[in-house]
């Protein structure tokens, strides 16, 4: 079974994430897929590590999620425009590379047995038009990426104001 929650900045996609993955295991895997860019990014990634209590298994994984069992397993994987990024900064802003390895990794953790797989990501491009080629780049790959997730995704919940609108499944 694959989730695929979907929202802009602050809609409430993590904590509906990771209540629905508590609904579905005592024991989920939480994969954060964040790099650690500076201490400012450290920081927030020790304060959301310290709001998950002892039924989580955290894993950080950057990039390569086919790394990882999931087999049998519920995992919560947050967030993939974090992911996303992280390709897209190693291929020097490849678009067309980037999403290949992005679905590439994807397709290698769907295909295990029996997992069920609840994966976050952003609707960047709802908002404000990116004042940069770069950011346009980006929102065109993160953009791509959301249509392959929700495709292959037997859920699609979009999140609006802490309002999870069941919009596939």
């Amino acid at each position: 079974m694959i989730y695929l929650i979907t929202g802009g900045e602050r809609s409430g996609k993590s904590n509906y994430a990771q209540n629905l993955a508590l609904q579905l295991s005592d024991s989920p895997l939480y994969v954060a897929t964040a790099r650690k860019w500076d201490s400012d990014f450290q920081n927030r990634i020790d304060r959301h590590q310290q709001e998950r209590d002892e039924r989580w298994t955290n894993i950080e994984k950057e990039k390569y999620l086919s790394e990882i069992d999931f087999s049998g397993k519920v995992a919560l994987i947050d967030c993939v425009t974090l992911w996303l990024t992280n390709f897209f900064v190693d291929t020097k802003n490849d678009v067309a590379a980037s999403l290949e390895e992005a679905k590439k990794e994807f397709l290698s953790i769907a295909n295990q047995e029996n997992v069920t797989l609840i994966i976050v990501t952003n609707e960047i491009g709802m908002g404000v038009h990116a004042d940069t080629h770069i950011g346009r780049k980006f929102t065109e790959l993160q953009g791509w990426m959301n249509q392959f997730l929700a495709s292959n995704a037997d859920e699609v919940v979009l999140m609006v104001s802490g309002i999870p609108v069941k919009i596939k499944g």
